[in-house]
């Protein structure tokens, strides 16, 4: 791309489905480290840039003229940042810029890219990391642009579908379901197992449905920490996750580490430490923290995220509806965009044109006086003189002549 050419969004990095669980969590930039990654970023020569850091995916969002240049800075902060060279990063990475940029950005905003579809976290997530980079100094008029319009667009999607609907209710329900098995949650004690967004879900319905207490640990501590903080909760090191297990009464899991995390010896130690008194056990994981066996042990009610969807009504097939619907809108409110960003692209030659063609207006007037049809033969000529040369010649010397006719007829609507 030419250095000259206008600026466009361009998103670098990782998610669920590009990346491993290990090097997103390397990755990972949380609102404390943001104001440092970006100004890294920026003293590489990428002057506007927001980073997107949630378990589901670690991105830069930027706006440059030229998109290797800007891959290629953002590639080299993500290396320093696992201390592994860039080429093993690439094929973990992904790079969209352009039309591309713009579809994912609305697409990640309505919460149509995430592991749960329609989570309402995503759009908070978003606008924090907006700020962020507001406030560090590095967001500019493309990036603020395409933003603005993200975000109306999940307005929209949200107002106008069901799509908010189901991930909701799971988190409803798991409430729901630890209050059939506990009774009254104010006396329960809460372990939430990783940082995933489903399972931030889950522990907020329960603590709005009264649970008096939870603590939240997790592989990598500053998630933990930042996730704990977030639910106003307590933080319990992940290397002691037997030992707190036995004082826990509902327990949550959300790694999503693609490899049991609780598994069923750890479950049957931890009941008999209780006094077989009886534990929630939510698997929020995708795919599942937690080993099936464990609903088999006397005094575990193991429910995972399809069993919510279940006891929560609104069933899978709704769900995909509602989100058949929201990529509906997506399509429609991102052409719309495009169109309208397009047109204001033509802005400034049209301006220019309306210019000459007010000089030459007066000059003409100036030159014929009050002789009307002298004044608009010599408009006509004037205005028709260079553009008729310059025809003549691409027509004598450029195969690009039958282009340009078709490009005449069509602004002067000549047929």
């Amino acid at each position: 791309m030419s250095p000259a050419a206008a600026p466009r969004l361009l998103v670098v990095g990782a998610n669920h489905r590009s990346a491993s669980l290990p090097l997103r969590d390397q990755l990972f930039v949380d609102d404390a480290a943001a104001p440092a990654f970006l100004a890294d970023l920026k003293a590489r020569g990428l002057h506007e840039a927001m980073v997107l850091s949630t378990c589901d995916r670690v991105e830069v969002w930027a706006s440059h003229h030229d998109d290797q240049v800007a891959a290629g800075i953002i590639g080299d902060s993500f290396a320093v940042r696992t201390g592994l060279p860039p080429a093993a990063l690439g094929g973990q990475l992904y790079e969209l810029a352009g039309a591309d940029a713009v579809r994912h950005g609305f697409t990640v905003t309505a919460s149509l890219d995430s592991l749960i579809i329609g989570e309402p976290h995503v759009l908070g997530q978003v606008k924090t990391a907006h700020r962020l980079a507001r406030d560090a100094g590095t967001v500019g008029v493309e990036l603020e642009t395409v933003l603005q319009a993200a975000y109306g667009a999940a307005k929209r999607i949200r107002s106008e579908t069901h799509i908010g609907e189901g991930p909701v209710s799971i988190a409803a329900a798991a409430a729901q379901m630890a209050r059939e098995v506990h009774g009254d949650l104010g006396r329960c004690r809460g372990l939430l197992i990783g940082a995933g967004d489903m399972g931030e879900l889950v522990g907020e319905s329960l603590l709005a449905a009264g649970l008096s207490w939870l603590a939240v640990t997790a592989p990598r501590v500053s998630r933990a920490e930042a996730l704990a903080q977030s639910l106003d909760s307590h933080v319990l090191p992940f290397e002691d996750l037997r030992d707190s297990l036995a004082g826990a009464d509902i327990v949550v899991c959300s790694v999503g580490a693609r490899v049991v995390t609780l598994t069923a010896d750890m479950m049957a130690a931890a009941l008999k430490k209780r006094r077989r008194r009886p534990v929630f056990v939510v698997d929020a994981g995708i795919p599942g923290d937690v080993e099936p066996a464990v609903n088999r042990l006397d005094g575990a009610f193991l429910y995972d995220l399809s069993d919510l969807e279940r006891v929560a009504l609104e069933g899978r097939a709704g769900r995909e509806q509602a989100a058949r619907a929201a990529r509906t809108l997506l399509e429609a409110e991102l052409e719309a965009f495009l169109k309208g960003r397009a047109g204001r692209v033509a802005v400034p030659a049209i301006v220019a044109l309306r210019q000459r063609f007010e000089e030459t207006r007066e000059a003409v007037l100036a030159e014929a006086g009050s002789d009307a049809a002298q004044a608009t033969r010599l408009l006509i000529n004037r205005l028709l003189h260079a553009p008729s040369e310059g025809l003549k010649g691409v027509a004598a010397e450029s195969a690009e002549w039958r282009a340009m006719e078709k490009t005449l007829k069509t602004l002067f609507r000549l047929d």
